[in-house]
């Protein structure tokens, strides 16, 4: 029998670590560049985070998050197949490799965190349930639908807070499921239900899709914390770091003031400082670190832009939602976008 000697053992612990980082490199990443493009999967429609335009062009929040991702890797932003997901395929399409991520208003839970099959990667949206209704009911607050019919999407966290909040303010709902929001949208659209329910950034945007937009209101109530952010599949660690930092990247952008129209032409004092520095290649072997150039976060934010101008494209005051940045501002103006360094 041969002595493991400490020469052999430190051998063998080299050898294992490189097998390890050779099987942690070999996954979603090299199946996308021999692909060709990122299957993202998205909503059936919610303006403002994921939506078809006149042209049939995805746009929104959501969409640009895959564009980044996109970009990073291939140098453009247009190498995506969108995949429309309904509630109940978005965690099931990640998990069987139907897309290699979902971007698509999903909150992160512990249970889909940890039993689900999924990772998530970086919050791109702070959000909160709310209700939706007619100005014509003379509804002042959530507490106040007592045995009102509400639309709501089956399968979904959205489902679980309002049994949630009916049971802790005793109050009597009746619910009218449907499998997709679409279909939850248009039947409160039709006078199905009395209210609509799900995340409040959803309800002022479809609210926006209505005949009348002046005849619905959205409550003060939110009766939930709902952190958005994309979802893949668990255990491709690699594949997982990419995403989680481009968009972290993406959010660093917007704090050091890196936008899509001076990334290729910085002042002497943006070219100077060490976090931009790592964060566009000219120091450091940063993109090496997820199996891309490093140059990596240029190519995202000259197709996107920085986190703030994705918001205010799309959500923000250059878009018909026209939301405010509220919970959703950068940790040094009040809000809760804070995400680790990139160093």
């Amino acid at each position: 029998m041969t002595k493991l000697t400490a020469k052999n053992l430190s051998g063998l612990m080299v050898a294992g670590l490189a097998l390890l980082t050779s099987q942690a490199f070999a996954g979603t990443l090299d199946d996308v560049k021999a692909r060709g493009y990122i299957n993202c999967g998205v909503s059936e429609g919610v303006p403002g985070f994921s939506n078809p335009n006149s042209d049939g062009d995805w746009t929104g929040l959501d969409v640009d998050m895959c564009r980044a991702v996109s970009a990073a890797i291939f140098g453009e932003g247009d190498k995506i197949k969108f995949i429309p997901l309904a509630s109940k395929q978005k965690i099931l399409a990640v998990v069987t490799g139907q897309v290699d991520l979902t971007s698509r208003t999903t909150t992160w839970t512990m249970k889909r965190d940890t039993k689900e099959g999924v990772d998530f990667t970086t919050v791109v949206f702070y959000d909160g349930q709310g209700f939706m209704t007619r100005k014509s009911l003379g509804v002042k607050s959530a507490k106040e639908l007592n045995g009102a019919t509400v639309c709501v999407t089956s399968g979904t966290t959205t489902e679980l807070n309002l049994a949630d909040f009916s049971r802790a303010n005793n109050i009597e709902f009746e619910p009218v499921v449907f499998e997709g929001k679409k279909e939850a949208v248009n039947a409160y659209r039709s006078g199905r239900c009395d209210a609509l329910t799900t995340d409040n950034s959803q309800l002022a945007s479809f609210r926006t899709t209505m005949k009348d937009p002046s005849a619905h209101i959205v409550l003060p109530d939110v009766i939930s914390k709902e952190p958005l952010a994309p979802l893949v599949k668990h255990g491709d660690n690699q594949w997982k770091d990419l995403v989680t930092w481009t968009i972290n990247g993406l959010i660093t952008a917007e704090e050091l003031g890196v936008t899509q129209k001076n990334v290729t032409n910085l002042d002497e004092s943006q070219r100077n400082n060490p976090t931009i520095q790592r964060m566009l290649g000219a120091s450091g072997e940063y993109g090496s670190y997820i199996g891309l150039q490093n140059d990596w976060m240029e190519k995202a934010i000259i197709a996107v832009g920085n986190y703030g101008e994705i918001y205010d494209r799309n959500l923000g005051k250059d878009s018909p939602l026209d939301l405010p940045r509220g919970t959703n501002a950068l940790w040094k103006d009040g809000g809760l976008l804070y995400v680790a360094p990139l160093r």
